[in-house]
Parts: C-alpha cells; structure tokens; sequence
C-alpha cells in the first residue's frame, strides 16, 4: 500500500496526490474521470507534451496561462497561427517558451482537424484506444502500454507531434481512458461509477 497516503481529510489517496499542494484538487477533480470534450482532450493532449522533460507541477501552475496564450486551446483558431503568434508566444514568461513545443501545438491543431474530418470528432478517436479495463496490471506499475504504443503510432502517422508513447500513456491516465488510482484510493470508485456512466463517442 505504499502508493497510498492520507489525505488533509483523512481520506486514503494516491501518493503523488499529497507531494505538492496543488495536486491534491486536480487528483480528487479531475485525473482519471472520462473526458469526451474535444477541446479538453486537444488540451491535454498539448500539456502533456509541455510537460516532456519538466514536472507536471510547473504545468499545472501555468496551466490558465497556457489556456489564455492558446484561446482556450480552440485548435480551429489554433491552427491559424502564424510565424507572428509563434513569436508572440516566445515572448510569454507565463508559459514555457520552447519553439519546438509551441510550434507543435499549432502543428497539432492543423492536424486534429484533419482528424476531426476522419473520425468525426477527436474523442471517437481517442476513446477508441481505450483498453480492456479487465486486461490492465495492477494499476500506476506502468508509464506506456501497448494502447499508447498504438495511439503514439497512429497519431505520429497523421503527422502529430511530442506524443511519444509515455506522453500517450500520461494521457490516457489523466482523461480516464484507464482508470489508474491506486487501489484503496477513494477516488477510484468515484471513477469506475464515472466511467460507467460516461457515453463513448
């Protein structure tokens, strides 16, 4: 039980939930609850490959910061970004100002409406690669998995950027693909019942 710790309320919690302040919310909020908005997942999709090389922490403390920079992370406007946004972007001290990675994400927006057009919409795609929840290890004892392996496959041949296999996998986790909380964390039933309740696309 060693990846369980308690929380402020006494409620039993995944571990990493208490290492920073911040995380606490966003674990009993948000990580491992199905999400089918395609701007969500667009988003996430980008935060994740922010991340690549740096804490989830610093993300999420930027994370409005990227949402303001980006407009709501909308990838039809995003996808309209020129060399002068790209600049622009570069100028932000509230985001991570790596070229390649704000490059990416204009990139990106180009392509998910191309996927948008094949898929019918970015979710049908991704919740597409949802794993058979019978068929997963014992959860958080894993950072990929033959079902990232696929979406990082997949989406790299439609010509997506910074979406490796483990930045795939993180993905999955924190969109709900998987429900990865620790056994005896309280959250983990709250997102089986989410799941459960959850429409595929």
């Amino acid at each position: 039980m060693s990846n369980i710790t308690t929380g402020p309320d006494g409620q039993a919690r995944c571990s990493w939930s208490g290492s920073v302040p911040e995380f606490l919310p966003y674990h009993d909020n948000e990580w491992g609850y199905p999400v089918g908005n395609n701007i969500r997942l667009f988003e996430k999709v980008c935060l994740e490959s922010f991340q690549s090389g740096l804490s989830w922490r610093t993300i999420l403390n930027k994370r409005d910061n990227f949402r303001a920079a980006f407009d709501g992370f909308d990838y039809a406007k995003v996808a309209t970004y020129t060399e002068a946004d790209v600049e622009r972007l570069l100028q932000n001290a509230g985001i991570i100002r790596h070229r390649g990675k704000i490059e990416a994400v204009i990139n990106n927006a180009a392509r998910a409406l191309e996927l948008e057009a094949e898929a019918g919409s970015l979710a049908a795609f991704f919740w597409s690669f949802e794993p058979d929840s019978d068929s997963l290890p014992e959860p958080q004892t894993q950072t990929t998995s033959p079902e990232s392996v696929a979406l990082s496959k997949a989406l790299k041949k439609r010509g997506w950027k910074f979406v490796g296999p483990t930045t795939a996998f993180a993905f999955m986790q924190a969109m709900g693909l998987i429900n990865d909380h620790a056994r005896g964390c309280y959250c983990r039933e709250k997102a089986v019942q989410a799941r459960l309740a959850f429409e595929r696309p």
